[in-house]
């Protein structure tokens, strides 16, 4: 993780968020000297949310506490995917 100090990137700030865009590059952002906030790809999120999705399923899953869910078929139908 690349750290950089506020007020250094203030005028680096198009090029940073390019790179945690791009690069899926996270940029910590410093406050004298700890981490104030981070640049994050949005696709990094995603992936992390869907990860998080998958983890909680299992543990549901292993628990024995899944709730119902909706049939594949039925969720084609709804998206107009099938008749």
């Amino acid at each position: 993780m690349t750290q950089i100090a506020i007020s250094a990137a203030r005028s680096q700030l198009g090029d940073l968020v390019r790179r945690a865009a791009h690069r899926r590059e996270t940029i910590a952002l410093t406050d004298h000297g700890h981490v104030a906030a981070l640049l994050i790809s949005p696709h990094v999120i995603e992936d992390l949310e869907d990860a998080l999705a998958l983890a909680e399923y299992q543990r549901k899953k292993a628990e024995g506490t899944l709730e119902p869910g909706i049939p594949h078929e039925e969720v084609g139908r709804m998206l107009g995917l099938r008749k």
